[in-house]
């Protein structure tokens, strides 16, 4: 015979609705019950809805993402060794998304030159946000899926690895995230960052470092909000005993001057090869010296590992570890259309969103999660802001293997430009604060 139940549903429903604090133990049979269909996903939809609306406090939310871990495993890195047979540090960074965001790219290996093993469990793009996998799986023969025991074989021989998160990560989050995104709760701050933090902690990284991106490309287009996000996922993985700072960043502009999958792989071996654009070398380096310093590692110069090639050497372990021909060349797209500047002046602002739409049209993105993606599909930048344009000359390239999707991408990209008096000057940080 069954043993009963500790909880039920409504009483968890009710307590949260009333603006109420569920206990440890409500939260941790909440989680498990869940998991084992014992609460109904109409029931887990008016939970999440109640927490949207009247929120829960740090206790709570450290504890439910404590039950998310405890769905499933823990990855382990302990065993890893330095060569003069010490443990090797990890570290981590993880990015809330948006609009050229290659950064994971260049970073991973340029941390792992320094003798962190850097574990990127990365995901796939959803809407205008592009997704790490896709853009690695334009390299011929590239492969994101890795047992574990493939994982610590990398971290030991090359220090580096970029792959899927297995399943048996916080499965409870799997299955969470899913009735969130068709319920209309997606968007609640103790959810959001119970997800992050319950797969990167459960991942087993030493420190970490969070990537919150805002503004209009970004997931959080208002920085207070982007700020509270921040400021709570610091306090989980505090509270888990992972060292966590996280960076606020700019994401009104898209990064670099691509947004696509085999455009940006492009832009970050450029990157790699010591050049690239100044800001997706700006934002790789700070996130690194980050990583670095989580790591216990103080003294290192990132941007001269960059400079003299020594990350893409680790960048051309990392891809051939994983099948992949770093020196293959990449999907091109078949079609090509470009958008040109509509008046003489300065560029102050290039809308992130628009961007990533127009790139998302033209197939380098889908609409679910089953959707094919085009490698070669997107959106390269000619100019961005603080340029100074003149009429007539090419501002954008479109590319895409299927034309009849040219007019919807321009569709996107009709307000995405401002064009101001010469002398003007666009207002743009890349790096709004720090959080620790």
């Amino acid at each position: 015979m069954r043993s009963p139940e500790a909880f039920d549903a409504v009483q968890i429903i009710s307590i949260k609705r009333d603006k109420g604090t569920l206990t440890p133990e409500q939260i941790d049979w909440t989680i498990d019950a869940y998991t084992r269909g014992v609460i109904a996903e109409e029931q887990m939809a008016a939970l999440n809805m109640a927490i949207l609306l009247n929120g829960m406090n740090r206790e709570e939310i450290s504890r439910w993402t404590s039950a998310m871990i405890a769905s499933g495993e823990r990855m382990d890195f302990s065993s890893l060794t330095t060569p003069d047979g010490g443990r090797k540090p990890t570290s981590d960074k993880h990015s809330t998304g948006g609009v050229g965001d290659k950064i994971t790219l260049p970073l991973a290996p340029l941390v792992a030159v320094f003798g962190v093993a850097v574990p990127q469990l990365s995901g796939r793009g959803l809407g205008h946000t592009g997704g790490t996998l896709d853009k690695l799986e334009a390299i011929p023969g590239w492969r994101a899926n890795l047992s574990n025991e493939e994982i610590m074989a990398q971290l030991q021989d090359v220090g580096a690895v970029i792959c899927a998160a297995g399943s048996g990560l916080a499965p409870a989050d799997k299955k969470l995230y899913a009735l969130r995104d068709v319920t209309g709760t997606v968007e609640a701050i103790p959810l959001i960052a119970s997800s992050i933090m319950s797969k990167k902690i459960a991942e087993g990284t030493g420190s970490l470092v969070l990537d919150v991106k805002v503004g209009s490309g970004a997931f959080m287009k208002d920085e207070a909000r982007a700020r509270e996000l921040a400021e709570t996922m610091v306090a989980l993985g505090k509270d888990a005993g992972v060292h966590t700072v996280a960076l606020m960043t700019d994401m009104s502009t898209p990064l670099g001057l691509t947004a696509g999958n085999a455009i940006e792989v492009e832009e970050s071996v450029d990157v790699l090869a010591g050049g690239g654009p100044e800001d997706v070398v700006e934002l790789t380096v700070r996130l690194a010296e980050e990583m670095l310093a989580g790591a216990g590692i103080h003294d290192a110069d990132p941007a001269a590992a960059l400079k003299d090639g020594r990350a893409m050497d680790v960048w051309n372990r990392m891809i051939e570890a994983q099948g992949g021909d770093p020196r293959a060349a990449l999907p091109v797209a078949r079609e090509s259309e470009v958008v040109y500047a509509p008046a003489d002046g300065v560029l102050v602002e290039l809308d992130a969103l628009s961007v990533g739409v127009a790139a998302w049209r033209l197939g380098a993105g889908r609409a679910r999660k089953e959707d094919k993606v085009q490698a070669g599909a997107g959106v390269r930048l000619h100019a961005k802001p603080g340029a100074l344009v003149r009429a007539g000359e090419p501002l954008m390239t479109l590319l895409t293997d299927t034309p009849e999707k040219f007019e919807r991408a321009k569709e996107a990209l009709q307000d995405a430009v401002v064009i101001a008096p010469e002398g003007s000057r666009p207002a743009h940080q890349l790096i709004i604060d720090r959080i620790a």
